[in-house]
């Protein structure tokens, strides 16, 4: 999964990120849009037409003072899903779920110590369809680097949540180079490697680094093939190396990912 932010008060990019090629676009009334134009913004989403892709919105935090009226304007929008950014426990969850129901489901962000330390109670909770993260804001709260080695517990946690509540693996958070693909590229590679299954863009040419990150190799696909071809009963050798059920399931997976 590749969604694409776009900021709520630019309503003349809505259709040109809905044909980006990305998987869904996160329509963003938090953080992309100034205080002063977040009215404006929630109600860009509040008027517009139906896209030929999936709508998300990312609301404002509920500690917010534009989280209820963000609420409250996806009632009737044409919106599949709802970015809750700054989950810290499932109560937050609960109540965006008996506002909007089932027809807007939760994609709970966390980005703190304390969503994190709650993270398998968020993921449990009614109205959750998927976790991501939102690791630059993470970073900033427990005061790391933003990088790889000092995150790593933190997005392993989230796969972990994610199996834990029965969803999809995870979504990344964003790389925010926009001009180095191979970057953007390897951070989906890395994620797609531990067990996520998404990565946010913030902007189109990212979409197409981020599918590629998440493809298997052309190694990897020649190994599942070779695993598929040898059978699916017993343990056999194969290659020099012995083949039993959980080595077949993990060809079966990385044969999915490649659409196979």
């Amino acid at each position: 999964m590749s969604p694409l932010f776009v900021p709520g008060d630019r309503p003349d990019r809505f259709e040109k990120a809905a044909a980006s090629g990305a998987d869904a676009i996160i329509i963003d009334l938090e953080d992309a849009v100034a205080p002063e134009k977040k009215i404006e913004a929630r109600n860009n989403v509040a008027k517009m037409k139906a896209l030929p892709i999936p709508v998300l919105v990312r609301v404002n935090a509920p500690a917010s003072e534009w989280h209820e009226d963000d609420i409250r304007a996806l009632a009737h929008a044409p919106v599949h899903g709802v970015v809750l950014p700054k989950t810290q426990n499932p109560t937050e969850v609960l109540a965006v779920a008996l506002a909007l129901g089932d027809r807007a489901p939760v994609i709970a962000l966390i980005e703190s110590a304390l969503g994190m330390a709650q993270v398998r109670d968020i993921a449990l909770a009614r109205g959750v369809k998927r976790l991501a993260f939102g690791s630059l804001d993470f970073a900033v709260d427990i005061g790391c680097a933003h990088i790889r080695e000092a995150l790593l517990s933190a997005r392993s946690e989230l796969v972990m949540a994610s199996r834990l509540g029965g969803m999809n693996g995870p979504i990344d958070g964003v790389t925010t180079s926009i001009d180095n693909m191979q970057a953007v590229e390897d951070d989906a590679a890395f994620a797609c490697a531990l067990g996520f299954a998404g990565k946010l863009c913030i902007h189109p040419k990212q979409v197409e680094a981020v599918r590629r990150g998440f493809a298997p190799t052309e190694e990897e696909l020649a190994w599942a093939k070779k695993i598929a071809a040898a059978g699916k009963d017993g343990a056999v050798k194969v290659g020099g190396t012995m083949v039993d059920a959980p080595v077949r399931m993990r060809a079966e997976q990385i044969l999915r990912r490649a659409g196979l």
